[in-house]
């Protein structure tokens, strides 16, 4: 009786591990599967057709011009150059993605979440306010300013931001555990959809005068 239920909770277990596996981008089954568009002598592997081993070089696992600042003169004052499987095709299958961002004194990378992705953010120049939000019901908001050589980490999925506080230019790296962590931003999201949502629908949802949301509308 003993083994049967020790059986049970080791297949309930392993079951439970292959779940949460499964939640993040899958394990690779092969040493490379460096993306390619076109599908001759491929194999179709996570979204991508996967190159021949045989044929992969050097430059297939190579990005060159993180070192390059991004033009912040938009909105928000900060650009965001992501790295991932789109520009470096030796990404594919295994689960990674870097991005650069840079930041004008005050700009911000606004509230926004990755649905595919946890980030590892690393602070190269300047001060920034940085902060996420929990799930429903709590809504904690955990912030920090973080300044050159700090590293902060923003859980699974959660709304989080950056703020440039500083007076000179901020620059920062985030690291992702999917080779395509997808991005979400939230006033964008909402206000900037195609075709625009209901704006009586958004007025209550956000407590807003219909007026302000029909502004917003026009802006995005």
């Amino acid at each position: 009786m003993k083994k049967g239920v020790s059986f049970l909770v080791t297949v309930a277990f392993m079951a439970l591990a292959s779940f949460l596996a499964s939640a993040y981008d899958p394990s690779p089954l092969e040493d490379t599967c460096v993306a390619v568009d076109e599908p001759n002598n491929a194999v179709f592997v996570n979204g991508k057709f996967c190159k021949n081993p045989n044929l992969t070089v050097a430059e297939d696992f190579l990005y060159q011009g993180l070192n390059i600042p991004g033009n912040t003169s938009n909105y928000v004052g900060s650009i965001v150059n992501l790295i991932n499987v789109d520009q470096l095709p030796g990404e594919n299958t295994l689960g990674v993605a870097v991005a650069r961002i840079d930041y004008e004194p005050n700009g911000q990378n606004p509230p926004h979440f990755h649905p595919r992705a946890s980030e590892i953010f690393i602070v190269l120049e300047g001060t920034l306010y940085v902060g996420f939000i929990t799930s429903n019901p709590e809504h904690r908001f955990i912030s920090k300013v973080l300044n050159k050589g700090d590293v902060f980490v923003f859980p699974f999925s959660l709304i989080h931001f950056q703020v440039n506080i500083g007076h000179t230019n901020a620059v920062a790296i985030a690291a992702f555990n999917s080779q395509n962590p997808g991005v979400i931003t939230i006033a964008s999201s909402m206000f900037g959809s195609n075709p625009p949502i209901n704006p009586d629908f958004l007025a209550r949802a956000f407590q807003l005068d219909k007026r302000v949301v029909e502004y917003l509308q026009a802006q995005f």
